[in-house]
């Protein structure tokens, strides 16, 4: 298929954007977690196994990408699949669940470097900044999104070339057993992977979407997937104590002689932080877009949905200044996703059954591994979990039909016609 020149993403720009979505905070504190269910190289396994059962997901999402070239991922395929109704509650708890992430990043963010006294005024400013930026234009963020990207990828990649290049004694793996928490540990690592589902979603955007919606989605899953490898193999043979390390890789370069990295791996850790926050700007919107798709909400300029962006920063700002905690709510984010890899897959098998969009039946391969993997991932919701996400479905279904019901009231009003 030829490249559409109207379009702002390149490959490389939606492979910056996988990692970035990928290679968040997570990593620099998953090293310890995991460890604490699987110790010793047993915790480098539980990676290896996560990374890999996570390939059929990417998959099957980077194959609705190259087969529908228009924004949306999840809800565009539910939609279209499912129908109308069913793109909407899966947008529906998508977006709220991204609108809380971006609002919890930010404040920890900010804290983190200012803190408290000014965490949230600060995280109003920066998720003001930020949606400022992303209104610059798509190829504008693009730019920022990879700049973060690279930043972000120098103190891990230098870590990874220390531990290869200077490697410990390596710890023997233990026994396992029925009680070793590797479920658990694997379960704990599946939510460092997560992030390459936000390419999929820029899919309407890229000028080679057959081409760039694999390599992007599978590249970038599996690139972060190599650097985890050697950055835990590097954490387990250098911490004997690695599941009590507050500060996992730093400790890990602190460990090999290498206070300078240590002090570049703890600095990477906000720049991570702002990388995802800056991602999450970006595409949240577009999940409110595809919402509201056909309408002025969902309208773009300098290929950014200007409106839906808007009220997402109305929205990011008044839960960082309106509300207390959001920990409490964040448990939706991990939730939202693991619903969005059960969905794509049921989404995938109706639309290669019926040979939409230039799909086929053996298409739908990697649908089966992938509803394994989401329904072990919400067998492990607890059951306040669900009832959050069952609480906004229902208010969100409430705003659907009350203003559906506004907008019908005004199309029945009489318009005044001009003498």
């Amino acid at each position: 298929m030829e490249a559409n020149p109207s379009r702002q993403l390149g490959t490389l720009e939606l492979l910056a954007l996988g990692i970035n979505g990928i290679v968040g905070v997570g990593i620099f504190f998953a090293p310890a977690a995991v460890a604490a269910g699987a110790p010793g190289l047993g915790s480098v396994l539980v990676f290896a196994l996560t990374g890999l059962a996570m390939v059929p997901v990417a998959w099957a999402m980077a194959t609705l990408g190259s087969h529908l070239h228009e924004d949306g991922a999840a809800v565009l395929y539910a939609r279209r699949a499912f129908g109308e109704s069913t793109g909407f509650a899966v947008g529906w708890i998508t977006y709220v669940s991204a609108l809380l992430s971006t609002s919890t990043v930010l404040v920890g963010l900010t804290q983190a470097v200012l803190g408290a006294s000014y965490g949230r005024w600060a995280a109003a400013l920066a998720a003001t900044v930020l949606a400022l930026v992303c209104a610059l234009g798509l190829k504008a963020s693009a730019r920022l999104w990879s700049g973060l990207t690279v930043a972000k990828l120098v103190p891990l990649v230098v870590l990874a070339v220390l531990v290869l290049v200077h490697p410990a004694p390596t710890i023997d793996v233990p026994a396992f057993t029925r009680h070793s928490g590797w479920l658990r540990a694997c379960l704990t690592a599946t939510f460092v992977f997560q992030g390459f589902e936000v390419v999929p979603l820029l899919a309407g955007q890229a000028r080679h979407p057959a081409r760039s919606m694999p390599i992007a989605t599978l590249g970038s899953l599996l690139g972060a997937t190599v650097l985890y490898l050697i950055l835990q193999h590097g954490a387990v043979a250098a911490l004997p104590d690695l599941q009590g390390e507050a500060e996992p890789l730093v400790a890990t370069a602190t460990a090999h002689g290498s206070p300078g990295i240590a002090r570049l791996v703890r600095i990477g850790t906000s720049v991570s932080a702002l990388g995802i926050a800056f991602g999450m700007t970006t595409t949240t919107p577009r999940y409110l877009a595809a919402l509201a798709a056909g309408t002025r909400l969902a309208a773009e300029r300098r290929s950014v949905p200007l409106r839906a962006l808007g009220l997402t920063w109305l929205f990011v700002v008044g839960l960082i200044l309106g509300l207390g905690e959001l920990g409490e709510l964040l448990v939706l984010s991990s939730l939202a996703v693991v619903l969005q890899f059960a969905v794509v897959a049921l989404s995938l098998v109706q639309l290669a059954r019926t040979r939409a969009h230039g799909l086929s039946p053996r298409d739908a391969w990697p649908a089966v591994p992938t509803l394994l993997v989401a329904l072990a991932l919400l067998s492990a919701a607890t059951g306040r979990e669900w009832l959050i996400a069952g609480a906004l479905l229902v208010a969100g279904i409430g705003f659907r039909v009350g203003y559906g019901r506004w907008r019908r009231s005004r199309r029945a009003l009489p318009t005044e016609r001009p003498m």
